[in-house]
């Protein structure tokens, strides 16, 4: 069952989808305009391998398919854990950077008390 953009009632429900000229009933408690734009999504990459290659084999063309969806997925995932590892390292750069000003405001006030 697919249900990671559920609906607020969680009730299942069963939507038919159309992947690669075959009718699917999905059974999710998910919103059914993402079900519907993640068979597409899947449609289109089958098509598009089956264009590339000379095989009809539906299950090679599936395999193949999520091999490309898998890379991409991956691609993506090192690409958001380089921005995160930036992000770590520029929150730390303004920590550092929050303290030495914090430390020298506090040092700063008993440096004019004294001057007075």
């Amino acid at each position: 069952m697919i249900g990671s953009k559920g609906k607020p009632d969680g009730a299942a429900q069963s939507i038919r989808v159309e992947i690669y000229n075959q009718t699917y009933n999905i059974r999710s408690d998910g919103d059914n305009e993402y079900i519907m734009r993640l068979a597409e999504y899947v449609d289109g990459k089958m098509r598009e391998i089956s264009s590339g290659t000379l095989t009809v084999d539906s299950l090679k063309v599936a395999i193949l398919a999520a091999l490309h969806v898998a890379d991409e997925f991956h691609q993506i995932k090192n690409q958001q854990e380089q921005i995160d590892a930036q992000l770590a390292s520029r929150s730390a750069e303004c920590a550092e950077m929050l303290d030495r000003v914090l430390k020298h405001k506090e040092a700063a006030p008993q440096e004019v008390e004294t001057e007075q």
